[in-house]
C-alpha cells in the first residue's frame, strides 16, 4: 500500500467518524466542532486530488466564516435541548428504515460496474510546478466570465432582497427628514413669546409656603 493510500484511508476514517458524530452528539456546540473536523478531513482529500483551490475555501469559507457564524448563533441561542428529543423514540423505527434504504440504495450504486475502477482511466499526475488556482482562475475569468458575472448580479440581487424583506425597522424610531430640513426657515423654526412679568408680594409668597407645608404635613 503505498503512502498516498494511507493518508487517504486515514482522511476518510476521520470525515465518516465526525460525519456520524455530528448526527449523533447531544450537544450542538460539538456537533458544529466535529463538523469542523469533517471540513478539514475533506479539504485533505482535496489536497490528494490536487484540487488546491477547493481545498483551500473549503477551510477558509466553511470553517473560517460559516461555521464560526454558526457557533457563534447557536452558543448565543438557548435552545430547549429536552423539547427538541419529544418523539425521538416515536420516529426512530421510521428513520432506522430510511437509513437502510439509503444505505442499501448507496452500497448498490457504488458496487456497480459503472463506478469501478476499469471504467475510468487514472488523470495523468501534474507537474510539480501546475498550480490549480492559477488554471482555473485562467478559465473562469475567459471562458466564463459572463457567467461568473451574472451569478454575482444575482447573488446580490438576492442579498438586497432578503435584507429588504426581512427588515421592519425599530417602533418610534427617530428618523431624519431630508425635505422638512431643507425647507426650514426662520418663520416656522423660531417663535417669539411676548410675556408680561408678575410681581408678588414677600408676605403672599410667605403665606403661601406655610400653606404649601402645612397641606404637606
Amino acid at each position: 500500500m503505498s503512502f498516498q493510500l494511507i493518508v487517504f484511508y486515514s482522511y476518510a476514517a476521520v470525515l465518516i467518524f465526525s460525519a456520524l458524530m455530528v448526527v449523533s452528539s447531544k450537544h450542538s456546540v460539538k456537533s458544529a466542532l466535529f463538523l469542523v473536523m469533517g471540513f478539514v478531513a475533506a479539504s485533505g482529500i482535496w489536497m490528494l486530488l490536487e484540487a488546491e483551490f477547493l481545498a483551500i475555501s473549503l477551510i477558509v469559507v466553511y470553517v473560517g466564516a460559516v461555521m464560526v457564524l454558526l457557533l457563534f448563533v447557536v452558543m448565543m441561542l438557548d435552545v430547549d435541548y429536552a423539547a427538541l428529543r419529544q418523539g425521538f423514540v416515536k420516529k426512530l423505527p421510521v428513520a432506522l428504515l430510511i437509513s437502510v434504504l439509503f444505505l442499501a440504495v448507496l452500497y448498490g450504486i457504488t458496487s456497480s460496474e459503472e463506478f469501478s475502477a476499469t471504467q475510468y482511466v487514472a488523470p495523468v499526475a501534474k507537474a510539480a510546478d501546475y498550480s490549480n488556482v492559477k488554471a482555473l482562475g485562467r478559465v473562469l475569468y475567459t471562458e466564463y466570465i459572463l457567467a461568473f458575472e451574472i451569478a454575482a448580479v444575482i447573488l446580490l440581487v438576492a442579498i438586497i432582497a432578503a435584507i429588504a424583506l426581512t427588515f421592519r425597522g425599530r417602533k418610534n424610531r427617530k428618523t431624519q427628514n431630508i425635505s422638512k430640513q431643507l425647507e426650514a426657515n426662520k418663520e416656522n423654526r423660531l417663535k417669539i413669546v411676548s410675556i408680561d412679568p408678575v410681581v408678588c408680594d414677600k408676605e403672599e409668597d410667605e403665606e403661601e409656603m406655610k400653606t404649601d407645608e402645612e397641606a404637606s404635613s
